[in-house]
């Protein structure tokens, strides 16, 4: 049955039509629990007596919803989840992203979980209220990918957590992940995973030292050899090239240490948190030339772009001499992925060379732990997308120390 335009809407989310080969006005009422309209004959032909039957409906609708105690809501344990999850990101147990993603998928005004889950019955609600929740929001958002979704299964299971710890539900139900696509990361090709004509991440340091030297002005802030300094650090830190981690480094933060010779790096409030990191030598000499440049440094000073207080500011002039670089080299996508390059791209290629260059010897345990990262997000990620060598085979078959 299609609503003609003899519709006549009452209130939100009741409204009576007509439609055609009857004589009869029809219903149709928004049912709160079901998350759905119903429509029913009224059985009367006309519009006052339509008019009434339908509120009287309506009302019977709203007397049989029983209204669930505060102390049992959904959105009394997720309000709790917001509060826990600020004094994690204060006390630096989390980082700012998380509480970040947490209040996304808790408050978002179209199809947050409070929006869907609020005054529902944390004791009542099993696996098929929350795969009613995924149909759902696949009717409304049909692009959203796995990753976001499984973003919000994780602050839902959060939120029965806390209702669990307290005593109000015995188990928090199943809520199975959506499948993921793994898509390898962009990274800058090198040498030798490529021909040495064929080593982008190379072209890529000579083309800022280039910049640097014709002292090229990308929106009025001239390029420097800090910009080739900043892509070799990154390259040899692993860190994130964001403003909680590269961007808020400063030299209180920074220990030198040798056998192995490398820099100690202190991330505060990086994207998983607090960590303490390793470098490899080559992040040393980048050090060391910072240092020369700034012999009136203090601790509290940054490391790059120091006279920019607004760290966000300084992350974009970054950005924007990253972008004319790419320019220049024309080195805008992977040429295995096709995928555009960004700052992260650096990141990526230290991730990729370690792979590669320590000829299937390095620990990924230790890499994933000092690049602030997770094994399987390497092996997923990364790993698996890299070609295999004749020194991984080797790796592959040793039976340990060999006399």
């Amino acid at each position: 049955m299609s609503e003609t335009p003899s519709a006549i809407k009452l209130y939100k989310g009741l409204s009576i039509y007509r439609v055609s080969k009857s004589r009869f006005w029809y219903v149709r009422i928004w049912d709160r629990t079901r998350k759905k309209y119903l429509v029913k004959s009224t059985g009367e032909d006309t519009v006052i007596r339509a008019r009434e039957v339908a509120q009287e409906l309506a009302l019977s609708l709203l007397r049989s919803e029983r209204v669930t105690d505060t102390q049992y809501q959904f959105k009394t344990y997720a309000i709790k989840m917001l509060n826990k999850s600020k004094l994690q990101a204060a006390d630096g147990e989390r980082s700012i992203g998380y509480m970040k993603s947490i209040h996304w998928a808790i408050q978002n005004e179209d199809w947050g979980l409070v929006k869907w889950f609020g005054p529902k019955d944390v004791r009542k609600l099993r696996t098929h209220d929350f795969q009613e929740y995924f149909a759902e929001l696949d009717r409304l958002r049909p692009g959203l990918s796995s990753s976001t979704k499984n973003t919000l299964m994780a602050a839902f299971r959060n939120v029965l957590k806390i209702a669990r710890d307290e005593g109000v539900i015995d188990v928090v139900p199943d809520t199975p992940r959506a499948r993921q696509k793994d898509n390898p990361r962009p990274f800058f090709r090198f040498h030798p995973l490529v021909s040495k004509d064929e080593d982008i991440y190379k072209k890529l340091l000579n083309t800022a030292q280039a910049m640097a030297n014709e002292q090229v002005e990308v929106r009025g802030v001239t390029v420097t050899d800090e910009l080739y300094d900043l892509l070799l650090f990154v390259t040899h830190s692993f860190i994130r090239p964001i403003t909680t981690e590269l961007y808020a480094l400063k030299h209180e933060d920074v220990t030198v240490a040798n056998d192995p010779r490398r820099l100690i790096l202190t991330i505060k409030n990086g994207k998983t948190g607090y960590r303490s990191a390793n470098t490899m030598p080559a992040a040393v000499s980048v050090y060391d030339r910072i240092c020369l440049r700034s012999p009136q440094r203090t601790a509290g000073d940054y490391l790059f772009l120091n006279d920019y207080a607004n760290r966000t500011t300084a992350s974009k002039i970054v950005q924007r001499q990253f972008h004319e670089l790419l320019d220049r080299a024309n080195i805008h996508h992977d040429t295995v992925t096709g995928k555009k390059h960004t700052l992260y791209s650096l990141r990526h290629t230290a991730i990729c060379m370690r792979l590669i260059l320590s000829h299937g010897k390095v620990n990924i345990f230790n890499l994933a732990k000092n690049a602030g990262t997770s094994v399987d997000q390497i092996e997923r990620f990364y790993a698996k997308h890299l070609p295999l060598s004749r020194e991984m085979a080797i790796n592959l078959q040793t039976f340990g120390d060999q006399e």
